[in-house]
Order: C-alpha cells, then sequence, then structure tokens
C-alpha cells in the first residue's frame, strides 16, 4: 500500500534521532524542513494525517493581520505582513495577492472612511508590496459587484492580501515531503503515548495507529508541535510550560459558485467579527465563525451552519436564498491561541494568533503555541535557532529549506511542457492549464511525472470527474505522497472533496481504479472505509 510509511516505520524504530517532532501540522511541518534541510537527524510522527486538523480548516488565506489593527497590536502587523511578503516571494506560483471587497454596514462600530485609512496604514506596514487600496462608494461596490446587497451599505473599499491556490493541506504536505526529501524520517498515524527523559536521551513510547503495534523513539531533543493538543501531551509528558492554549472554532461552508468575481467579498457579521465570501476554484467558501470552546474536538452546530447561511443570504443579492441543501461541504477546526498563564475565558477581540515556544533547556524539549500559516518560516528558523542552542549542530546552518526551486528548473520544466503540448491535454473541466498546476503543485518532481505522460499518454486521463487529479497525479500521490486512506488523498493531498460533491465522487467510473493505485490490494477496503466516513459525517450534519 504504502511503500514509503512502511519503510519509515522501520527507520523510526531502528535509528536514533537528533529531534523528534511531534506533530504534523504547520509548525511541525517546516521545523522538520528547515532542520533537515540543515543537516539534523529529525524525526515526524503525526497520530492522524499530515494537516489533519487546525491545518486543513482554515481560510486558504495568508493574510498581514489587518484586523489586528483594532486592537493596536501594531508590532504583530508589521511582522506579518513582512512574512506574507516573504510567503509570496518564496511561493510566487502558490501565495498569490488576491483583492479584498470590503462592504461596511450602515451603523457599524466605525465609519467606513475611518476603516479605510485603516487599510493605508496596513499598506504602508506592508511596505507599498501589493496594489493600493481604494476607497469605493456603495454605487461603486454595487457596479463592481452586484451580488452585494449595498441597500444598508453605507460605502467600503478594497485592499490587498494573498491566498494560497491550492489547499492549506497541500501546503503544509509540501513542507512535510521536502523535510523527506532532506533526510527526514516521517510517518502519520503514528501516535505518541508517552515520553521519557532518560539518560539523556527522550524515549518515546508511540503507536502505529493503522496496525496497532506499538515500539520506541530515540532522540536527543524532543519538539511538541501537536497543535492544539500542545497541552494534552505536555501534561502526559510531564512538562510544565509558561504558556497553555485556549480555542476558538471556526468552520466554513462550501457551495457552488456565487460570482465569477476572483476577489474576495468581505463583511462584518452580525456578531461583528470579519467574515469572507472566498473563491476557490469551481466552489466559494464562507466563514468564519469565532466561538470559545473547551477543547480541540469541535464539529460544525446546526448553529453554526444557520449563523453562516444568515449572514451570506443578508449581505448578498441572491437569485435563491442559500439553504444547507446547497452545502457541497463543511470545514470546522480550533484555532489554538496562545497565551500565559493559566485558566480564564479569553478576549476575543484581544487575542491574536502569535506564535510562542516554551523552552525546558533541562530536558531538551520544545513546546510550540499558537501561530498561522503566515509565519511559517519565521517558526522554522526560530526553531533551528533553539535547537542549535539545546547543542544541536546544524552542519549547513546557512542552507535556504524553504521557497520554489530556482528558475533553471522551472525553465527546464517550462521547456519539456512547451515541446510536448502539455496544455493541449487539459481537460475541459480545468479551471487552468496544466503546466500551471503540474508546476505549482510537485515543482521539480513534475518533470518526472512529463515523462510518464510522453511514455503513456493513458496517465493524462481523468479519472475522478471535475477533480483536475489526472491519473500521473494519483501514481504520484501512490508513491510519494504517503496516501494511508482515501480521505487523505480526496481532502488534504488534493481539495476533491472540497469542490467536488460527494455523491458524484462515489459514483465516480474511476474512483475504484485510483484507490487501486493508490492502495493496491487493499482498495475495496479503502474504498469502504470512505463511504462509511462519508455515511457519519452525513449523519452527523442531520
Amino acid at each position: 500500500m504504502t511503500t514509503l510509511r512502511t519503510s519509515n516505520l522501520a527507520k523510526l524504530q531502528h535509528t536514533e534521532f537528533d529531534v523528534l517532532i511531534v506533530g504534523g501540522g504547520i509548525n511541525g511541518a517546516v521545523s522538520a524542513a528547515a532542520l533537515a534541510a540543515k543537516g539534523v537527524k529529525v524525526a515526524l510522527i503525526d497520530k492522524g494525517d499530515f494537516a489533519g486538523f487546525t491545518s486543513s480548516n482554515s481560510s486558504n488565506l495568508a493574510w498581514g493581520g489587518i484586523k489586528y489593527l483594532e486592537s493596536f497590536e501594531y508590532g504583530l502587523v508589521n511582522k506579518l505582513c513582512k512574512s506574507r511578503n516573504h510567503l509570496m516571494r518564496s511561493y510566487p506560483s502558490t501565495v498569490k495577492e488576491i483583492r479584498f471587497l470590503t462592504s461596511i454596514q450602515r451603523g457599524f462600530r466605525m465609519p467606513a472612511f475611518f476603516i479605510y485609512m485603516g487599510t493605508l496604514l496596513y499598506w504602508l506596514m506592508g511596505r507599498f508590496f501589493t496594489a493600493p487600496p481604494s476607497y469605493l462608494s456603495a454605487k461603486k461596490i454595487k457596479a463592481m459587484e452586484n451580488i452585494i446587497n449595498t441597500q444598508d451599505v453605507q460605502a467600503g473599499f478594497e485592499y490587498s492580501d494573498a491566498y494560497l491556490h491550492d489547499n492549506d493541506a497541500r501546503f503544509v504536505f509540501n513542507f512535510i515531503r521536502s523535510s523527506i526529501s532532506y533526510g527526514c524520517i516521517a510517518a502519520n498515524y503514528v501516535s505518541c503515548q508517552r515520553a521519557i527523559r532518560e539518560n539523556g536521551k527522550w524515549l518515546a513510547s508511540v503507536k502505529d495507529e493503522m496496525s496497532g503495534h506499538t515500539f520506541a523513539i530515540k532522540a536527543k531533543i524532543m519538539i511538541n508541535a501537536a497543535g492544539p493538543f500542545v497541552d494534552a501531551l505536555n501534561q502526559i509528558n510531564q512538562q510544565q510550560t509558561e504558556h497553555h492554549h485556549v480555542f476558538s472554532k471556526g468552520i466554513h461552508l462550501i457551495v457552488p459558485r456565487l460570482t465569477r468575481s476572483n476577489k474576495v467579498l468581505t463583511f462584518f457579521a452580525d456578531d461583528g467579527r470579519m467574515f469572507f465570501v472566498i473563491p476557490m476554484g469551481p466552489v466559494t467558501c464562507i466563514g468564519t465563525t469565532d466561538t470559545q470552546v473547551d477543547n480541540p474536538h469541535s464539529s460544525v452546530s446546526s448553529a453554526d451552519r444557520q449563523f453562516v447561511l444568515d449572514n451570506v443570504n443578508k449581505r448578498l443579492s441572491l437569485d435563491k436564498a442559500l439553504s444547507v441543501d446547497d452545502i457541497i461541504a463543511e470545514r470546522c477546526g480550533v484555532r489554538p491561541l496562545a497565551i500565559k498563564g493559566k485558566g480564564g475565558k479569553a478576549d476575543w477581540v484581544q487575542l491574536s494568533r502569535k506564535h510562542a515556544i516554551d523552552t525546558n533547556k533541562n530536558d531538551q524539549y520544545l513546546s510550540i503555541f499558537g501561530g498561522k500559516l503566515t509565519d511559517c518560516i519565521n517558526v522554522g528558523e526560530e526553531v533551528c535557532d533553539l535547537v542549535t542552542a539545546l547543542g544541536i549542530t546544524l552542519p549547513y546552518k546557512d542552507f535556504k529549506w524553504y521557497g520554489e526551486p530556482d528558475d533553471s528548473v522551472k525553465h527546464e520544466f517550462m521547456h519539456r511542457a512547451k515541446l510536448m503540448n502539455l496544455d493541449a491535454l487539459t481537460p475541459s473541466t480545468s479551471s487552468e492549464p496544466l503546466t500551471l498546476r503540474f508546476w505549482r503543485r510537485y515543482g521539480r518532481n513534475a518533470i518526472n511525472m512529463l515523462e510518464k505522460i510522453r511514455e503513456n499518454p493513458k496517465k493524462a486521463e481523468l479519472l475522478i470527474e471535475n477533480s483536475e487529479y489526472l491519473r500521473v497525479e494519483i501514481e504520484h500521490a501512490a508513491e510519494r505522497e504517503m496516501v494511508t486512506t482515501l480521505d487523505d488523498f480526496l481532502r488534504r493531498r488534493s481539495k476533491i472533496s472540497l469542490v467536488v460533491p460527494e455523491e458524484t465522487i462515489l459514483a465516480a467510473p474511476g474512483l475504484k481504479e485510483a484507490c487501486e493505485i493508490l492502495f493496491g490490494d487493499e482498495a475495496q477496503a479503502k474504498l469502504d472505509e470512505y463511504k462509511t466516513l462519508v455515511a457519519k459525517q452525513d449523519a452527523d450534519k442531520k
């Protein structure tokens, strides 16, 4: 099935590592990518799939934190804007500028022009890296985007931020894939049961969640990057920290595409929080909510759905109001918010997503709290500095571990793609040419995929209708992306289950063949497992 995972499980048991990272979300992924590229012997495990929790339930935005201007966190906004620009420069095919068209209702807590002045400050703090903001009358907003209900709009504005062209989980996984290429031994569905410090090293007792087999991993340093589960893991490992997490639940609803505009329509919801209508390929993503919850496990409630539907129906002029029947998919995750001390209700206006890393020097143990995808490169660099301070030598400490391949690789790929007229093979349902998509998703690995198509044109066939994934891409996922369940592929390596209705996926003639490519002899069992998951999710919605 997943030979890479099987091989890595064996290596985890028989290798002594410099660093063991627990958690394969964005913080763990960049930590592994940075350390491995700089020559550190790294192990990475996650109790579920990589990017399987918070890191696959975001708004798919890489933004500079404009909302934190209201709470006067100018230092944080400045840092996040700088980080956003750095991401856009480093990943020009993936992290792209997008315009936000914002409408301000009459009676809002601040005048529209005053908020517009804030966008100018935001642009300034963003070092003029994006297009400048513009102030808009309600009439101008209606002319630009007829779908917006401007009846109670006083005015608005446009400004720029960034978004992830592919989904957030795919972006995170590419860091995992990069870390593996640099020698990291990574495995999903491996949970840390407990870890003890023994003879100056960590001995972690772990469990393969697929087989039930338990074994030990040895490492000099342990990094707790378990996202919303950092506190729980610290308690198991008897670690006291300065910070801890509180949780905010956010949900998004995925519905059919509401407008051809490629702008993010931004409003303030009834509770005063920012509310987005985000283009996502053939669909629209709407949200988000912001509800304090007591633990990381959350689900979309009827009240959550109704809140989002009520807000979008109120703020858009739709021919037919959106209802539960229009929902293609849902995203629900908790934001782990880092605060000092213990207990207490969080002030959601004041609390931000900035990260914190607590270090136990005696135990050689790091805990990463909070954080945003926008700031991920800084997290990777900071972890490298902290690991160095704990005594681990980075043989290639100045090596650049992030970013797209250099221009020579890109030119080679583009030249080969033109020679074989790759774009002519683009499926009619695709939202973009194959050349752009292959490069963005696979980088230098796309060159080998071109050769496979050249040798066998059938590999350019679309197996799942409207999925934008060819046979060669599914083969690549089977070989190199540690797909362990069908949901891993449909929801996180790709965004198929976010943009294609589940009934269409299950009825696709090529789904069984895709399972055979991904799982071999286990294809039917994995397909049945996915059907059970879908049935459970449908039941939970009722």
